[in-house]
C-alpha cells in the first residue's frame, strides 16, 4: 500500500519513472537493491574526488590518501613471471609523475588513452624515487584541453555490471531532476532547533556537493534521520507491546523472596542491588515489563535474575527461564535449582532430549501450576507447552534468539513481564538503537571474590610457539586440571584454511596428547550428546574438550585453567571475552592462548587488544567500530532498517539527539497521528518495510 508521503513524491514509483532508465537499466539497478525512485535517491556516493583544490604530483606525501590529475603520458603492461602482470600508467602535471599500478589486471590498460586527463585516488606511497598508488580509483576527465570536471567535487556512487560510476551519476541527477523536490517528514521546529538542511536540500548536496563543508552538512541532516527513523521504530514496537495493557503488579518482597536472600551463599553487590532494583520496580507496576539486564561474565546477573521469579512466585503465579542451549539449561539446573529449591520453590527442565514419561510428567505440572519455575530451551516455545499462569519470562543471551522467539515465550503467559539478559557487552549506543524497546540495567563489577577473566593471561601464540603453548595444556593437566581447544570450524573445509574441531581432536588424541582424556563438543551434536560429553567433562572423566563456540554461552566447569583458540583472527572481540570467561572461573587462575598465523595487522590489533584488556564493554565498543552493529548483535536477529550514513559507532553525539527528539515525540504524540508528525511516521513505516506489521504485531 502507497502512503501519502511516497504519494506526494513519487518515490514509491519504480525506477523506470526515473527518465533513462529502460528495462535493462532497471534490471542492473535491481542487483543492488534499486528498484524505486527512493532507492535511487537514498543510493549515496561512497567517496567524493575533490578537483577543487588540486595537490600537484610533487605535493603528493607518502601515506596519504589522496587526488592527483594528471596527463596519461605512458601505460604499458609487464609480465614478470608466469600468471603475474603488472599495468603501469604514468600521469604527468608539469610537476612531476604518478604512478598508477595494478596486479593482474590486464584489462586496466584498455581504459586509458595518451592524452587523455585522468583523475587517481588513493594511498600514496614512494618506490625508487617514484610516487605511485596501488590499484586506484580512476576517473576520466577528458582531453588534456577540457577541465569539465575540474572545479568541483566529484561524486562516486557504487555501480554494477552494465551501469558505470558514470552512469550512476547520470541517473541520480535524473532522479533528482525529476523527484528531488520532496515533502519533508521532519517537523520544521525540530529541523530549526537542530540546524539541519531540508531534505530535498541535503539530497543535492550529499549526491553534488558544491563543498566539502556543503557536504559534511548533508551527511549530518540524512545521518540523523536514520537514526531518528529507527528509534522512533523501536519506540512504537514498545507502545504496540504495553500501551494500554494491564499486567501483574507483582509482589516483591514476598516470603520466597526473603528465603532467597537467605539461601544465597554470598551477599548482592552494590551493582546488583541497584540493577534488581529497577527489575522490582517494573515488575510491582502494573504495566509489563521491557527490560535488558546486560552484565559482563561474572557479573552475576542470574543471581539478580532469581528475584524475578521469586516475586513471580510470590505472586501466585510462574516464571520460565530460556536458554539457548541444553548445557546451559542444565547449568541452571545444577547451580540455581538448589537454591530455589532452599527459597520453598517448585521447578523443572524442559528441553528438547526432556522425552517419555519425565517430559509428559512436567507439561502436566506446568499446566496445573504445580511447577512453579521452568528451565528449558526451545522446547518451551512449543504449541504443547502451556503454563496455568506465567507472568515472568527470563530469556538469557538473548542476543541468540530472534525477537519473535522472545515475544513468544511471553506469549506463554496474559502479557508476561519480560527480562533478557546478555553476558556480551553492547555499548550504549547500540543499546540504544537495537534495543531501543527495552529499558537497559547494567552489570558492571564483579561480586566481591567473583572469579573473571581478570584472574586469566591471555597469551598471543604465533605458529612457531605453538609446541610451548601444548607443552603448558599437558603440565595444567598433569596437575589435574582442564583446558579447552576452541575451533572456528566443526568440518574441514575445502574453502577455508583454519582448522576444524573434528580433525583436530583426532589429530591432538592420538598425537600431542596422546596418554590424556580428548573429548569433543560441537552444534550438530544431538542435545544428548552435548549434555553427555558437558556431564562428564564437568566431572572431570575429560582432560581436554575440542569445541566449537557451542561453549561460548555460559558454561561453567571451574576446574578447567587453559584455553586454546585454534584461528583466533576469524573471531569478534566480544566473542573472544567471551570465550575467555570459560577459564579461570574457579579457585585456580587461568590461561587464554590465542594461536594465530599471518593475518593482517587489523587481525593482530584486534588479538592485541583482547590481551591488554579485561574490560568487555571497551572491546565490545571497538568490535563495533571494526565490524559493524550487522555483524556484532548477528545479522539474523538484529533487524535494523539498513543506515546507509549513520553510524552507531562514529555519530554518538547525532544518536544522543535522536534519542532525546524520539522521545519526546513519542510522549508527545504516542500515535504519531498528528499533521506535525504523520509524515515522519510514514517515514518510519517506509524504512521498516515488510517488517513494520511483525514489529507492531510484537
Amino acid at each position: 500500500m502507497t502512503d501519502r508521503y511516497t504519494a506526494l513524491s513519487g518515490w514509491g514509483d519504480p525506477v523506470t519513472s526515473v527518465r533513462l532508465v529502460d528495462s535493462a537499466r532497471a534490471a542492473a539497478l535491481g542487483r543492488i537493491g534499486v528498484e524505486t525512485v527512493e532507492d535511487l535517491l537514498r543510493h549515496y556516493p561512497f567517496r567524493y574526488l575533490d578537483l577543487s583544490s588540486i595537490t600537484p604530483i610533487a605535493g603528493l606525501r607518502q601515506g596519504d590518501e589522496s587526488t592527483a590529475v594528471g596527463t596519461v603520458f605512458e601505460v604499458k603492461t609487464k609480465r614478470p613471471r608466469p600468471r603475474l602482470t603488472i599495468t603501469e600508467v604514468a600521469i604527468i602535471d608539469g610537476t612531476g609523475t604518478l604512478l598508477g599500478v595494478w596486479f593482474n589486471q590486464p584489462h586496466i590498460e584498455q581504459i586509458f588513452r595518451a592524452g587523455d586527463q585522468y583523475a587517481l585516488a588513493g594511498r600514496v606511497s614512494l618506490e625508487y624515487g617514484i610516487r605511485q598508488m596501488k590499484s586506484p580509483f580512476v576517473e576520466r576527465l577528458g582531453d588534456s584541453g577540457s577541465p569539465q570536471a575540474l572545479g568541483r567535487i566529484l561524486p562516486v556512487h557504487p555501480a554494477t555490471a552494465g551501469l558505470s560510476a558514470n552512469w550512476m551519476r547520470r541517473l541520480v541527477r535524473e532522479a533528482l531532476d525529476g523527484f528531488g523536490d520532496v515533502p519533508d517528514p521532519l517537523p520544521a521546529a525540530l529541523r530549526v532547533e537542530r540546524g539541519l538542511m531540508p531534505l530535498s536540500a541535503a539530497l543535492r548536496a550529499i549526491h553534488f556537493p558544491a563543498s566539502m563543508g556543503e557536504l559534511a552538512g548533508a551527511r549530518q541532516r540524512l545521518a540523523y534521520e536514520e537514526l531518528l527513523t529507527v528509534r522512533l521504530g523501536m519506540l512504537t514496537r514498545r507502545r504496540s507491546v504495553t500501551e494500554g495493557v494491564t499486567g501483574v503488579s507483582h509482589v516483591i518482597d514476598g516470603p520466597h523472596a526473603r528465603a532467597l536472600r537467605e539461601a544465597l551463599p554470598f551477599a548482592l553487590s552494590a551493582e546488583q542491588e541497584t540493577a534488581l532494583a529497577e527489575i522490582l520496580r517494573d515488575m510491582a507496576d502494573e504495566r509489563p515489563m521491557n527490560r535488558m539486564l546486560l552484565g559482563d561474565v561474572g557479573t552475576g546477573k542470574t543471581a539478580v535474575a532469581a528475584f524475578a521469579l521469586a516475586a513471580a512466585v510470590d505472586s501466585g503465579r510462574q516464571a520460565a527461564m530460556l536458554a539457548p542451549t541444553e548445557v546451559l539449561a542444565r547449568q541452571y539446573e545444577r547451580r540455581l535449582g538448589p537454591v530455589l529449591e532452599a527459597a520453598g520453590m517448585r521447578w523443572g527442565t524442559l528441553t528438547g532430549s526432556t522425552t517419555g514419561a519425565e517430559r509428559k510428567g512436567l507439561l502436566e505440572e506446568l499446566e496445573s501450576g504445580v511447577t512453579q519455575v521452568a528451565f528449558g530451551t526451545h522446547a518451551l516455545l512449543e504449541k504443547g507447552v502451556r503454563f496455568a499462569d506465567l507472568s515472568v519470562a527470563v530469556v538469557d543471551e538473548q542476543h541468540r534468539f530472534g525477537v519473535n522467539q522472545r515475544l513468544g515465550l511471553r506469549a506463554k503467559g496474559r502479557f508476561a513481564d519480560l527480562l533478557v539478559m546478555t553476558a556480551t557487552p553492547i555499548p550504549r549506543s547500540l543499546a540504544l538503537t537495537a534495543y531501543g524497546d527495552l529499558d537497559a540495567s547494567y552489570l558492571r563489577e564483579r561480586p566481591t571474590g567473583a572469579s573473571g577473566p581478570e584472574r586469566v593471561v591471555t597469551r598471543m601464540v604465533p605458529r612457531k610457539g605453538r609446541d610451548a603453548a601444548y607443552r603448558r595444556v599437558a603440565a595444567a593437566v598433569k596437575k589435574g586440571r582442564q583446558a579447552y581447544v576452541v575451533c572456528a570450524l566443526v568440518d574441514e573445509s575445502g574453502h577455508i584454511d583454519a582448522r576444524a574441531a573434528t580433525a583436530e581432536a583426532q589429530r591432538l588424541a592420538t598425537r600431542v596428547f596422546s596418554g590424556h582424556r580428548v573429548g569433543l563438543l560441537t552444534g550438530r551434536m544431538r542435545p544428548a550428546e552435548k549434555g553427555e560429553v558437558m556431564e562428564r567433562f564437568a566431572k572431570g572423566e575429560i582432560d581436554i574438550l575440542v569445541s566449537t563456540t557451542v561453549v561460548e554461552v555460559g558454561v561453567d566447569v571451574p576446574n578447567a585453567t587453559v584455553m586454546i583458540v585454534e584461528d583466533a583472527e576469524r573471531f569478534g572481540l566480544a566473542q573472544l571475552h567471551q570465550l575467555r570467561g570459560r577459564v579461570g572461573r574457579g579457585e585456580h587462575p587461568g590461561e587464554f592462548l590465542l594461536f594465530f598465523g599471518s593475518g593482517t595487522a587489523e587481525a593482530t590489533a584486534r588479538l592485541e587488544a583482547v590481551a591488554s584488556t579485561h574490560d568487555g564493554f571497551m572491546l565490545a565498543e571497538l568490535d563495533l567500530r571494526l565490524r559493524g552493529e550487522g555483524q556484532v548483535l548477528g545479522e539474523r536477529q538484529h533487524g535494523l532498517p539498513q543506515m546507509r550514513l549513520a553510524s552507531i559507532a562514529g555519530d554518538a553525539e547525532l544518536l544522543e539527539q535522536a534519542r532525546a527528539d524520539s522521545d519526546a515525540i513519542v510522549d508527545a504524540d504516542p500515535g504519531m497521528t498528528s499533521p506535525v508528525h504523520a509524515p515522519l511516521a510514514e517515514s518510519v513505516r517506509r524504512a521498516f518495510g515488510k517488517a513494520w506489521d511483525k514489529v507492531n504485531a510484537g
